[in-house]
């Protein structure tokens, strides 16, 4: 132990370590010099050295959103080397990032997840959301999926089967929106992809209740409007009003309703605006909801 220490009962300087309490004690007196000592050795006990040797580890841990999953390396620049040395940590550090991305599939799955990382950080997803988008592409890629499409329309279409299967509330035009190919081609790759890779209907399926929260505060409304809005799509859903239309619309118009209700309109432009439909799907799924749940609007 630490020999600069002194105990300070009998002035020895002889001390053990207690690792299952974390003190420190003196040997002749049993004094404790010190308690509730922080270990900073590994979580894990070996007791052999082959344990040792296995149980050990070092480095990042590794990720599906690296190409490689972060089990390669890289040579880091440094700004002291000058001249001829300099040069040639230059050519390493080229082929270096040439040997990492070594074949055709490498450098699809690296532009695939680079251009994962950028939807998902605009679309400010979780984490758990962009792991289970590029465990879905990992699986298309396998499966031999890709051939025939572009890789941004898979990619797309992976961030959006994530955002149904994990219930985070993101639409098809935020999507859309975000990514660099049209509507139309990342629905062919979503329905491509959920057929091959067995997403059904019941796995992908997202309740138009989830998206209220959502809505609700790009709008600014309240927590009784949004309650308001849970409890007509609620009804609307045993009544069978929700089967084939589309979530945004109908929780468009029931937070436009709600908001009538409650005394905090909104018009249906901004409704729209918010939901990412035309301002006549919300007309029309309004006079739907009125109309089968037999609701008096107030003028």
């Amino acid at each position: 132990m630490d020999k600069r220490r002194v105990c300070p009962v009998c002035g020895s300087t002889e001390f053990i370590y207690d690792p299952g309490r974390g003190e420190i004690i003196c040997t002749k007196c049993g004094f404790v010099i010190e308690e509730n000592v922080i270990d900073t050795g590994p979580e894990w006990r070996a007791f052999d050295a082959s344990q040792r040797e296995k149980r050990s580890r070092t480095g990042a841990p590794e990720s599906i959103l690296l190409h490689d999953k972060g089990l390669s390396t890289d040579i880091g620049i440094d700004r002291s080397l000058t001249g001829l040395m300099r040069e040639k940590m230059y050519r390493l550090r080229k082929w270096q990032s040439r040997l990492r991305v070594s074949d055709a599939a490498e450098r699809n799955l690296a532009f695939a997840l680079s251009e994962l990382d950028r939807i998902a950080s605009q679309l400010k997803l979780p984490k758990h959301v962009e792991e289970e988008a590029a465990r879905l592409y990992r699986e298309a890629v396998r499966k031999g999926l890709i051939r025939g499409r572009s890789i941004e329309s898979v990619i797309a279409a992976c961030v959006y089967a994530a955002c149904r299967l994990l219930k985070i509330p993101r639409t098809l035009d935020e999507i859309t929106e975000i990514s660099r190919v049209d509507k139309k081609e990342i629905g062919r790759s979503f329905r491509f992809i959920a057929r091959n890779l067995n997403l059904t209907p019941k796995k992908l399926f997202v309740k138009p209740t989830d998206y209220v929260n959502k809505f609700a505060d790009e709008l600014g409304l309240s927590e009784k409007v949004r309650k308001k809005a849970v409890e007509l799509l609620d009804e609307a859903y045993e009544k069978g009003l929700t089967s084939g239309k589309s979530p945004a619309g109908l929780v468009a118009a029931a937070l436009y309703i709600a908001g009538l209700l409650e005394g905090e309109k909104r018009t249906q432009r901004e409704v729209a605006e918010v939901a990412r439909v035309t301002e006549v799907t919300v007309r029309n799924r309004y006079k739907e909801l009125v109309d089968k749940l037999k609701l008096k609007i107030p003028m």
